[in-house]
């Protein structure tokens, strides 16, 4: 079986490094398709990865054995002599041409030994391609004959193995046969969906998805047959979509048609400059299209290739910075039919939230769906928890949320009456001791820029009510913030056991945010931007004296407890259990099997991923006993004498 790291994350999209004997595939990858007999080729495998930075590619075995001269050659110096390329090939094995055609002169065994002979890194089942819209019957009898074929590949071939996932648009099968290629495969391959890109069927493309990605297993490459238009790209990563293969940016290019990420054009339309990527920049499209036809179509499918790469990069770096979903929306503008398919995402959210990191830097509205994504959709629920029992509250409007203004709110009424406040937020209305927390506290929509001053305003909110607008922050409202991110993060019961610490808030003198929790002048937490408590190893300490196992804790297996101890990282392998609630960039408890604390960590992967990836970083430790790193940038902070 094949090994894959995860190296960075976003939700389900990764960054990895998946190995092969040809080298490390760097996903999210796409591998172009290149054919097997190279004069027909109009763009060399060697420049796909010199000219374009595609390091691997994907090439048909069943062209190669139908085809004498190639099939020759292939037995003789491998694929990889063949078509003249040193990095990784993976080869399909004919099932499109089976469907397409209504048969193929090999077995599946024939052309899985084939595959072998000739040296593919990633060679394929030969499956039953089962049409979106084909009856259960038959997609039930193409799922089970596809799951017995991969079930023998596997124990025919020890080297990489791709399964394919079918099942039509019937979600059961779908998941059924995601389970059982999880049984088999290194590379798990959606099949059956160049039908629905073709026919523009985003919204079933994603029902495909929400359907199979849960039985995928988490340390198998995911891989989508045919997607290999770049404004499909953000959409199906978002899904974790590691592997993308296309033969586009070819037949594109035959028709004389240009790919962009927001879509197609026609270079015979084309009258302006609209590109000036360095292809385009040495020859103009204008002069392109009327190029002779074999230097137009070379000419086209370069750009084609280029574009894809570039927008694959564009992925990539979204995913490091935490706004694939916001590429996603923008993305989705481009066609209705891709804007539908993100709506279709959207309401399989529950397949997102298990992998949805606690929090990002920024949640910019781009789209009417932003405020559905999952993120927001997960802070929605527990607000609703969080309120049980407290309030009424009164609403603030619609303001910028200064410092003036939140350390003039009063906690009580003339008559000693506790007063519960929340913000409006494009959200929804938000308990002002959670306006920082992510995603309220960072979410940036049009009505924030657009809102005029109301009459009165935030003066008019507080009328009639003892204020005194020259005070400095109230002790009373900073108990109330910590005592309430405490509660949010780890528990009205863990907040009310915390009330007898002596816990101390600091704010920022600049912004007068709450950034640190102390006591006894020890920093017992960190308040980030996202508005989150993060524990240091003193705060850990009392977290683990405070929650009952299993809740915040990752176990550790007893082979890396010294090493935990000492601050090292803990790798997924060394993962025996742990809280099956934490989600990716959640502060966790590192335990051993006793429930000994051994340190404090930040979660990489989720609880139900730890364990199975054989490679990589499960939590990156930043606390324990004998030091620990800054949760944040330091920052001067004025010392608040409110008390939890």
């Amino acid at each position: 079986m094949g090994e894959f790291e995860l190296l960075a994350r976003d939700g389900l999209a990764r960054i990895g490094r998946f190995s092969t004997p040809h080298g490390p595939i760097e996903t999210p990858a796409l591998l172009p398709v290149v054919h097997p007999d190279l004069a027909r080729q109009p763009v060399h495998p060697k420049e796909l990865r010199s000219r374009f930075g595609l390091g691997a590619v994907i090439t048909s075995s069943y062209i190669i054995w139908r085809t004498p001269p190639l099939r020759e050659i292939a037995e003789e110096k491998g694929v990889h002599g063949l078509i003249d390329f040193d990095g990784p090939v993976m080869t399909d094995s004919g099932a499109f041409q089976q469907h397409a055609y209504g048969h193929v002169e090999v077995t599946h065994e024939q052309i899985l030994h084939f595959q072998g002979r000739i040296g593919t890194d990633i060679a394929t089942v030969l499956d039953i391609f089962v049409e979106p819209d084909a009856p259960r019957e038959d997609a039930a009898r193409g799922v089970a004959e596809t799951t017995a074929r991969a079930t023998k590949a596997r124990a025919d071939r020890a080297g990489l193995l791709a399964v394919p996932v079918q099942g039509g648009l019937d979600p059961e099968l779908r998941r059924e046969s995601a389970a059982a290629a999880s049984m088999t495969g290194d590379v798990l391959a959606v099949g059956g969906v160049v039908p629905l890109m073709e026919r523009y069927r985003f919204a079933d493309l994603a029902r495909v998805l929400i359907a199979a990605r849960p039985g995928l297993a988490p340390e198998g490459v995911v891989h989508l047959f045919g997607t290999g238009h770049p404004m499909t790209f953000a959409f199906a990563s978002l899904f974790g979509v590691d592997l993308f293969d296309s033969s586009a940016y070819l037949k594109f290019a035959r028709r004389g048609t240009l790919m962009f990420p927001e879509g197609s054009i026609s270079i015979d339309s084309i009258q302006e400059r609209v590109c000036r990527c360095m292809l385009c920049a040495e020859v103009p499209l204008t002069e392109v299209a009327g190029l002779p036809g074999s230097e137009r179509e070379r000419r086209i499918a370069e750009h084609n290739l280029l574009v894809c790469s570039e927008e694959m990069g564009r992925v990539r770096q979204a995913i490091r910075d935490g706004t694939l979903w916001e590429l996603a929306e923008r993305r989705s503008t481009g066609h209705p039919a891709l804007a539908a398919g993100l709506r279709a995402a959207i309401r399989g959210t529950r397949i997102f939230l298990p992998t949805e990191p606690e929090s990002r830097r920024t949640l910019r509205s781009t789209v009417a769906t932003t405020g559905l994504r999952p993120s927001v959709i997960r802070f929605l629920a527990r607000l609703d928890g969080f309120k049980q029992g407290r309030g009424p509250y009164r609403t603030l409007p619609f303001v910028p949320l200064t410092t003036v203004a939140l350390r003039t709110l009063p906690a009580q009424t003339r008559d000693g009456a506790t007063l519960d406040w929340e913000v409006l937020r494009p959200v929804g209305a938000v308990p002002i001791e959670l306006a920082d927390v992510y995603p309220a506290g960072c979410y940036l929509a049009p009505d924030e820029f657009d809102a005029r001053p109301r009459a009165g305003g935030f003066g008019e909110a507080l009328e009639g009510l003892a204020v005194d607008r020259e005070r400095d922050w109230s002790p009373e409202w900073t108990r109330r913030q910590v005592d309430a991110l405490i509660a949010w993060r780890y528990g009205p019961a863990a907040a009310t056991a915390l009330r007898a610490a002596n816990l101390l808030g600091r704010r920022s003198p600049k912004t007068g945010r709450l950034r640190r929790v102390e006591r006894d002048g020890v920093i017992l937490f960190h308040v980030g931007t996202d508005g989150l408590v993060r524990p240091t190893w003193r705060g850990a300490q009392l977290l683990h004296a405070t929650l009952p196992s299993p809740a915040s804790r990752v176990v550790v297996d007893a082979d890396a407890v010294p090493f935990v101890r000492e601050g090292r990282s803990l790798f997924s392998r060394f993962v025996i259990g742990g809280d099956l609630t934490l989600v990716p960039g959640a502060s966790a408890l590192l335990v051993d099997k006793d429930d000994t604390l051994l340190a404090v960590g930040r979660l990489l992967l989720a609880p139900g991923e730890m364990g199975r990836l054989k490679r990589g970083v499960a939590v990156r430790v930043i606390g324990h006993e004998r030091g620990e790193e800054a949760e944040e940038p330091d920052e001067d902070v004025a010392a608040d004498p409110g008390a939890l």
